[in-house]
């Protein structure tokens, strides 16, 4: 038809596949900050870059200096209020792959069964250390680093670098222990540190319930890639954090099955 320009329908294979990978970014931008605070700080952004646009076209000079001056260092107001969010994201692309690379190597060596059944022998001490906490009530944070910075956790912990041992994390969080406060921090095949300050979550969403324990294993879990275990003192209930979201009443064989998936 004369009169209209469908020029831009004619897409190339490239531009399908650019169009995917914004999508795909988009997607994992996406649920990483779903749930968290950091979701309504974005919104915050979009609200002013919207209104900036609004008052630039009505010729309301005050404002859109104020605001312009704003959008101007947007690029660096972005990397300081999303800092951990970026970290996180850094870390799940290169981290991550690099992980599912080694599993697919190994799997291929050695066969699937065989890395199941290495991997389950190793998390079954640990589900039957919160078995035994959950019973005698006893408050429990641990955390499943993938990648273990070892500058950041030894400097608020106590190094262990020990075998994993049910009986090792049942004496660590007994209330007389000196190192009952803070969460153990498991990464590979080893407990590497104890009594481990983490950053809380600014998340003002949480049910009122949660104490220091779930804020810090979903704290943790907001700026890393790290998984976090609670076991509540009050009552027993197991908490599943990822992500920055938390799964609630958590039974074992779930746990088992969240472990063998995440660690």
């Amino acid at each position: 038809m004369e009169g209209f320009d469908f020029s831009f329908l004619n897409l190339r294979f490239l531009d399908v596949l650019d169009i995917l990978f914004v999508a795909i970014i988009i997607y994992y931008i996406y649920n990483l900050i779903r749930g968290t605070i950091a979701l309504n700080i974005l919104l915050g952004l979009v609200i002013i870059y919207v209104v900036y646009l609004v008052v630039k076209q009505a010729h309301m000079r005050l404002l859109t200096e104020i605001l312009g001056g704003f959008v101007s260092v947007g690029f660096i107001a972005l990397i300081v209020v999303f800092q951990h969010e970026i970290r996180r994201f850094l870390l799940l692309i290169g981290r991550n792959a690099s992980l599912q690379k080694n599993k697919a190597w190994w799997s291929f060596i050695f066969g699937r069964k065989d890395i199941e059944k290495n991997n389950l022998s190793r998390i079954k001490p640990i589900v039957d250390a919160c078995k035994s906490m959950q019973k005698s009530r006893t408050g429990a944070l641990l955390v499943f680093a993938k990648y273990f910075d070892e500058q950041y956790y030894q400097n608020s912990g106590e190094l262990i670098e020990s075998k994993i041992s049910k009986r090792l994390l049942e004496s660590i969080f007994q209330k007389n222990s000196p190192l009952h406060d803070g969460a153990v921090v498991i990464s590979g095949n080893k407990i590497r540190v104890a009594s481990c300050i983490l950053p809380l979550t600014e998340n003002d969403q949480l049910p009122p319930q949660f104490g220091l324990r779930h804020r810090a294993g979903i704290g943790i879990s907001e700026m890393s890639d790290a998984v976090a275990v609670i076991v509540s003192e009050e009552t027993g209930e197991i908490s599943y954090a990822k992500q920055g979201r938390v799964k609630m009443n958590v039974s074992f064989m779930e746990l088992e099955k969240l472990l063998n998936k995440d660690f």
